[in-house]
């Protein structure tokens, strides 16, 4: 299965330097993204930062509320 994270290319020679008191420039090119572009760049960024792998992958746990008879 191949991830997100492995079908993403980064293009190096886009680069911006800016001062950190400057507003950034890419706040409307991401407002004007519909929310699934959004959220499919922040799980890119997940599985850069954090790692992604499959073999890790687990259940996840269900809790179940018992009820208890009354004393």
């Amino acid at each position: 299965m191949e991830t997100v994270a492995a079908r993403a290319k980064l293009d190096k020679t886009a680069v911006a330097i800016q001062s950190l008191h400057q507003p950034p420039d890419d706040r409307d090119y991401w407002l004007a993204q519909s929310p699934a572009a959004r959220m499919e760049a922040v799980e890119i960024q997940r599985q850069i930062i954090y790692g992604y792998d499959p073999a890790a992958i687990r259940l996840q746990r269900v809790f179940e509320v018992a009820a208890l008879p009354r004393r």
